[in-house]
């Protein structure tokens, strides 16, 4: 069954058009069955294309239950040892059984989903998150709601992975696999990030950032991806304003990974070639 075609989509549809439908149990049941499925990965806000140049699919049904889950919930405290929390929203359990390992105090919410091999460290994954096996979410880094994180990603430390849950239809930020995003990036409003990409330290990214690939003759502007083994660094462009000419920030493409090399010896090329930091 596809994720298009689920039966629950009819119901949290409904729901979400008409939040007094969240009085009947059986709704508040489809909704809390809908977060279930996120947490264990059955169902995805968005899916990856059959074909690596083809487009992600948003199922915006799904925001929509995670939207409605946070209507139905009631806040509650709880406490970790010495620490205390009061929130909505409880943290993933079975952490063992799924092979996922989180260094104290990383923290991954419910209706997240992390496949085996995953490490969080002292960072963050929040609810609609799905992080691909092998993948590591080092100290200090976030990933927002709804973010999709491929296979064998490298977030380094501080990373902000921006979470995009409204409008339920607008395209998550989308990490694709064996991508390494430097120290402090932020990237949201639904970038997408191709396969292999390396991010240097301190590049932001955003759906307005202008995007130069200077590898040619005369640069080539794009906004809203960075292609797949894109080597991208921060620069400034110079714009003229009323008061006078100033820098704006821009990401750089400055070099491709190399693709006839593994993933470790490509990324230390790319980062001794190019002297991106990281």
């Amino acid at each position: 069954m596809s994720i298009a075609d689920h039966p629950l989509r009819a119901v949290i549809e409904a729901a979400y058009a008409d939040r007094s439908q969240l009085a009947d149990p059986k709704v508040v049941a489809a909704v809390e069955e809908t977060i279930a499925l996120l947490d264990r990965g059955e169902l995805r806000v968005a899916e990856p294309p059959a074909q690596d140049d083809g487009e992600w699919t948003v199922h915006a049904w799904t925001k929509q239950a995670i939207l409605l889950y946070f209507g139905i919930r009631k806040m509650e405290p709880s406490e970790v040892g010495p620490l205390a929390f009061h929130d909505k929203i409880p943290v993933k359990k079975d952490l063992e059984k799924a092979g996922v390992r989180v260094v104290p105090p990383g923290t991954v919410r419910y209706g997240a989903f992390c496949e085996r091999g995953v490490i969080v460290m002292p960072g963050y994954v929040n609810i609609g998150a799905h992080v691909g096996g092998g993948s590591m979410v080092d100290t200090w880094a976030t990933v927002g709601s709804c973010a999709q994180i491929g296979r064998d990603v490298h977030l380094a430390g501080g990373v902000g992975i921006g979470g995009v849950l409204e409008p339920p239809g607008a395209r998550p930020v989308i990490v694709e696999d064996g991508a390494f995003i430097g120290s402090r990036v932020v990237i949201v409003e639904g970038m997408r990030i191709g396969k292999g990409a390396v991010i240097g330290a301190g590049v932001v990214l955003t759906s307005s950032t202008l995007i130069l690939d200077v590898r040619g003759e005369t640069p080539v502007e794009r906004r809203g991806s960075i292609p797949p083994r894109s080597v991208v660094i921060p620069g400034v462009r110079q714009k003229k304003f009323p008061a006078g000419e100033y820098g704006v920030p821009c990401a750089l493409i400055v070099g491709e990974r190399s693709p006839s090399t593994d993933q470790k010896v490509s990324l230390n090329a790319a980062l001794r070639e190019f002297d991106v930091p990281v």
